[in-house]
Order: C-alpha cells, then structure tokens, then sequence
C-alpha cells in the first residue's frame, strides 16, 4: 500500500515525488507578491519529516548552496520519509544582502511569531506552521555575521538528547553548547518537541568549499541516522567532534589596528599570544591573550577594530584533540567521493 501524499499550503506532493511549493508571505510596497519556496521530497516508505532550512538571516547565504548540493545528491533518490528544504526563509534579507528584515527585525528573534504582528512575526508564524509543526526534527544552516568568519560547528543545547545525538552524528570538528534562546527558531521549535541543530560555518555573503562540503555530508549523515537514506557512500567520517560547553569571545581594549597571529581551527593554552592591537603609528602594541585554553571558533575579519569589538571567539574543550581540525578536515576532503560527480557540484 502506498504512502498518502505530504499536504503542505494546501498542496499535495505524491509518494515518491519532489515538488517545489510557493507559501506565500506577504505583498510589497508595489505589489509584488512575495512566497516562501519550499522544495519538498516525499519518499515511497514511511519515515521521519525533517527540514533543513538556510537563509534565516538573509546575508547568511552559505545554506542555500548546501541545499542546492542537497537536494541532487543521489542519497536522496529512494528516501524514506519527507525532507522539507527550504533555501531561503528570509527572501528580503536575501535580496538587499542584508540580515535583517525591512523592518530592521531579526528573524531569528521573532519565533513563533503571529499572524496579526510584524512583519518579522508573520513570516516566523507561517514557518512554525507550515513547516515546524510537519516535522520531527530540523537543521538550520547559518555562517557568522558580515565580516566575521566561523569554523564549521554545530551549534545545540547539549541537555536535549534527541537534538544532541543529531549533533554529534553529524560530525563537524566541534559540537558548542547553546542554551535555547527566546525567539529563536530553535527555541520556538523546541517548545513544540522538534529538536533542531544549528550548522556554523563560514562567512556571510561567502562561499567556502570546506564549510560546503562538510555541511551536506552532515545533513546526509543525520537523515541517515534517522534511517531516512540507506546509502553509505562518502559519508563515513574519521572525525570526532571535539564538544564545548562554554564559548568566550574576546573584545579590543581599545581601537586600533589589529594583527592576528591564531586563526579559526587553532588551539590556544591560556595566556597564548592571539594577535596584536596596535595605533595606526605603531607606537603602542597591546598583546590579545587567550584567557582560557581552547579551539577558536570564530573571528573577525577586519584588521581595523574599536573598542568594544568582537576580535575572536574562544571555545573552551571538554577534551582535546592532538591535530588541529581544519587540517584534519583539509585531508578528508581532499579527495572526496561524495563530491567526486559532476551533477552533485
């Protein structure tokens, strides 16, 4: 006996079909009509409904590549279950770059949202609908903030079993301990027993092979360890994710040019030398030690900094590695199967 269809807005998509369904958001000034594209695979076999969704902040645009490599992966072919995908939830971030929504809100500060508030409300309640109330589990993709970068991370609070075991399955060099946040689709989605993971990696407005690679072999590894993918090829991974259950960012004394001597996937001990802070003349150096032992995370792209500024992200780790994980991945994925075809790239 065949499976029902998946109804989403009102939309049915046959057993063992793909479609890409519009849910439409809002209308603009001028009349244009804005929706939210939605790329729904329904497998033939009964399983979990998962999403993976990218774009939540709309400068975060490192998501919609794993998506597109996503969803033309061969794995994906003879799925169990329903994977929702959904590329960009913040279109108008996506179209002007920016973060943010035309009201200046953030997204991800609006979950659940309302069908009569903001417009950041309005879109975050369609979501939580339509999308969130189908599923049983979900993976939001995101990079760091303009002009930061971060290394590839799952972000997950680490005392929600079921979100924590999909972390560490997915294998990226370091799983980070995050407390669920009011108004975060995380959070929102929690409060509905919908356990979601967070994938960091990379810059906003960038592309990063590395990050890209890893993020939809992670996927890939989750959905697998859902049962919703049987294949096996290209997904088994040598890495252990190192495990953080508390993160420092460390900010400039003073304003200055900085010089970086660690970057991201680097281990510090406590008191090791980070980068130096200096005035334009050069006549003051203030060295950045790290106050903790550590993997750095994230960091700042700018060499020009205030006072004030977030300058590098330090990850204090349960139980270190001896290599560093950027060159650990740098050698895995030199020669990959997965991304060996040319109709996944």
């Amino acid at each position: 006996m065949s499976r029902e269809p998946f109804e989403i807005a009102g939309r049915k998509v046959a057993a063992g079909t793909r479609a890409v369904v519009e849910i439409p958001v809002s209308v603009l000034s001028d009349q244009t009509p804005m929706s939210l594209s939605v790329h729904v695979i329904h497998g033939r076999r009964p399983g979990p409904t998962v999403f993976v969704s990218a774009c939540i902040h709309g400068d975060e645009i490192i998501g919609v590549e794993i998506i597109r490599r996503l969803i033309r992966t061969p794995q994906l072919r003879s799925i169990a279950g329903t994977l929702i995908c959904i590329p960009v939830v913040n279109t108008y971030g996506f179209i002007s770059h920016s973060r943010y929504l035309p009201d200046r809100r953030d997204l991800n500060r609006s979950f659940p949202g309302a069908a009569s508030g903001s417009l950041a409300a309005r879109l975050a309640d369609i979501f939580m609908t339509e999308v969130v109330e189908r599923c049983d589990a979900g993976i939001d993709l995101h990079s760091a903030a303009q002009n930061r970068t971060n290394l590839p991370q799952i972000r997950v609070d680490t005392g929600v079993p079921e979100a924590f075991e999909l972390a560490r399955e997915f294998a990226s060099p370091v799983v980070v301990h995050s407390s669920l946040r009011d108004g975060s689709l995380r959070g929102a989605a929690q409060a509905r027993g919908k356990p979601v993971i967070v994938y960091e990696s990379g810059e906003a407005l960038r592309f990063d092979e590395t990050a890209l690679r890893l993020g939809v072999k992670g996927v890939l590894r989750v959905l697998r360890k859902l049962d919703m993918i049987r294949a096996d090829k290209g997904l088994k991974s040598k890495l252990v994710s190192e495990l953080s259950k508390k993160s420092t960012w460390l900010r400039a004394p003073a304003g200055g040019v900085l010089r970086m001597h660690r970057s991201i996937g680097q281990h510090v001990e406590k008191g090791e030398l980070i980068g130096v802070l200096s005035d334009p003349l050069g006549e003051h150096d203030e060295e950045i030690l790290s106050p903790v032992p550590g993997l750095i995370i994230g960091r700042t792209m700018l060499p020009i900094v205030n006072e004030g500024d977030a300058i590098c992200h330090v990850a204090e780790i349960v139980k270190r590695r001896n290599d560093e994980p950027m060159a650990q991945l740098d050698d895995m994925l030199g020669s990959d199967p997965l991304f060996d075809e040319d109709e996944i790239i």
